[in-house]
């Protein structure tokens, strides 16, 4: 019983991170979709060297459909391994000469030393909830625990099914 409820307890915290940051992160996939399907895609940067056409489809599939698949719980661990690799680009590639933290590039910019106030903090914040879900999964209250359900139901009565058949053919 006090097993069951910290289970329970812990997926309502991964749902409350696949929501809260699939939330926001569409957010962001919404405009690159819309740039994207406008044929803006020349105004999108090319920060790896794939033409900037793939990289905006790319960050679109996966800040607005993979952040989708989260917030579902659906395919969880795989959905998030692309929105992990997008925000370390733009963390690391992106973002690469920019300080760590958004009140260091504020400083930055205030005093002149800096004409952006850009920083690797936002990727960052979103990089780490990704990352955890690639480990945690969707936890017991998605679309992935509600076919896998299903799916092993299923199973077990396709198992029997072929095991009853087994007896009647060796009978």
């Amino acid at each position: 019983m006090e097993t069951e409820r910290k289970e329970m307890s812990a997926s309502i915290g991964i749902l409350i991170l696949r929501l809260g940051t699939g939330g926001y992160l569409i957010t962001h996939g919404w405009g690159k979709l819309e740039m994207l399907l406008a044929g803006g895609a020349e105004k999108f940067g090319d920060p790896i060297g794939l033409g900037s056409t793939l990289s905006l489809a790319l960050v679109t599939t996966s800040e607005f459909l993979c952040a989708m698949l989260i917030i579902l719980g659906l395919a969880t661990r795989l959905a998030a391994v692309p929105v992990v690799i997008t925000m370390t680009v733009a963390a690391f590639v992106i973002h690469a000469r920019d300080p760590w933290t958004m009140e260091a590039a504020a400083n930055a910019f205030f005093s002149g030393a800096s004409k952006t106030w850009f920083s690797k903090e936002p990727a960052l914040l979103y990089l780490i909830p990704f990352l955890s879900l690639v480990f945690t999964g969707g936890g017991k209250l998605s679309l992935d625990r509600l076919l896998s359900i299903h799916w092993n139901r299923r199973h077990a009565m396709d198992q029997r099914r072929f095991e009853r058949a087994e007896k009647s053919r060796a009978a």
